[in-house]
């Protein structure tokens, strides 16, 4: 008999993208912008209360050549 599990998970990547053309790059209101939506979906996802401080990897920012990429991602059982 086989001795092991199996699962089928989806992950979401939530995305905010933020256009930093050249050569301005991004505005750092509109960075701020984005960044405080993104931590208002986290907090709802993972119901974090708003005193309370979120992990230094809770969200992650990716450069690109023309924007800037807020994300965050969870994974979720579809068994």
């Amino acid at each position: 008999m086989a001795d092991f599990t199996a699962e089928t998970v989806t992950r979401t990547i939530r995305r905010w993208i933020v256009p930093a053309a050249d050569p301005w790059g991004a505005a750092a209101a509109e960075i701020g912008k984005a960044w405080a939506v993104a931590e208002r979906a986290y907090r709802q996802h993972y119901e974090i209360p708003d005193g309370q401080g979120l992990h230094d990897n809770a969200l992650r920012f990716h450069v690109t050549d023309d924007q800037i990429v807020i994300s965050f991602e969870y994974e979720t059982p579809t068994n």
